[in-house]
């Protein structure tokens, strides 16, 4: 699949319930005597699909916090749409979901249902893909607690409607980020994911073109958009890096361009607009360890989102469909 198919973006998704009282089932060691190789497991399928398709730590991130904001944590991002229902990733919100994030999901589950079968959540596989990827590609490390349930519904009309948009205010985005227990500082810190990953032209395309063109954008860097999005409307595969700098690496580049007017999303470049978020943005510009510190904490609170227990769902067989195929 070729790159432009990857809007690798992790913009500020889905209203969530809020975190569970099954939180406290949640523990490190979870899989300990029931699925001792899952670390291991884990490990060797991202590693290699990372080396296969370099596009895949960004893509699962991105896949993973789809999940977090939209019924928690739960994995009913991945469910497949069928004759009775249509899922969320079907939504056409959802139609840009990078392909090789649910590849490597589905290609974890098939290893541990030969090694533990039946006993490792996709929401857990999930979770634990995206820690891994997250500091393969240079990102901070942060512990991942296991022992999620894969929900029970996955609805797309539930989609539309909760997918803040490119061109919103911090305001309206920190509305979603706050309904489910984070903090602006954290909601900028988790911004900090655009520093890997690409993002279409019709995303940001209103930036470059026509009379609402942002003059604030760097002049060089919108030419070169305008050349690369100029058959957008053609081609909605077209997409660019969210860090035109060190699109592969992990680190505060990302920061460091919305000071450069080096910000590819409107939803961005407000974050050093705005002078609420303006000085979190410097201080991770400045300060490459503040925001590891920051975005580690932000990812294990993430995880914790709405997490279901052994009476709210279920281990699935395929991480695509529900056991009962007729939910």
């Amino acid at each position: 699949m070729s790159f432009s198919r990857f809007v690798l973006l992790i913009c500020f998704l889905v209203v969530a319930p809020a975190v569970s009282a099954d939180v406290a089932i949640l523990r490190t060691d979870y899989y300990q005597k029931t699925c001792p190789d899952f670390n291991k497991i884990v490990r060797e399928a991202v590693s290699t699909k990372q080396a296969q398709q370099p596009t895949t730590a960004a893509g699962t991130l991105r896949l993973f916090f789809h999940d977090c904001f939209l019924e928690g944590c739960d994995a009913s991002v991945l469910i497949a749409t069928n004759s009775f229902n249509k899922a969320e990733r079907d939504d056409d919100l959802n139609d840009s979901l990078p392909g090789d994030a649910f590849d490597i999901v589905n290609r974890i589950k098939t290893a541990l249902e030969l090694s533990c079968p039946g006993v490792v959540s996709c929401a857990d596989i999930l979770a634990q893909a995206t820690r891994d990827l997250v500091t393969m590609v240079g990102g901070p490390y942060f512990d991942v607690k296991l022992g999620r349930k894969d929900g029970l519904e996955s609805k797309a009309h539930k989609v539309r409607g909760n997918v803040p948009m490119p061109n919103q205010t911090v305001h309206d985005i920190h509305g979603m980020f706050k309904k489910n227990g984070f903090s602006l500082r954290e909601m900028v810190a988790l911004s900090g994911a655009h520093t890997i990953g690409f993002s279409h032209c019709k995303e940001f395309s209103d930036r470059l073109y026509g009379s609402k063109a942002d003059p604030e954008m760097n002049p060089r860097y919108a030419t070169a958009l305008k050349e690369l999005c100029k058959n957008h409307t053609v081609d909605d595969t077209i997409a660019a890096f969210n860090d035109v700098m060190s699109p592969g690496k992990f680190d505060n580049m990302y920061f460091k361009n919305l000071k450069r007017g080096l910000g590819l999303l409107a939803s961005d470049h407000i974050l050093i607009k705005n002078k609420r978020t303006k000085p979190f943005v410097e201080l991770y510009a400045t300060n490459e360890t503040a925001f590891f510190e920051d975005f580690a904490r932000a990812m294990e609170k993430m995880g914790t989102v709405g997490v279901k227990g052994d009476g709210e769902g279920e281990v699935r067989r395929r991480c695509d469909h529900f056991n009962n195929l007729n939910v």
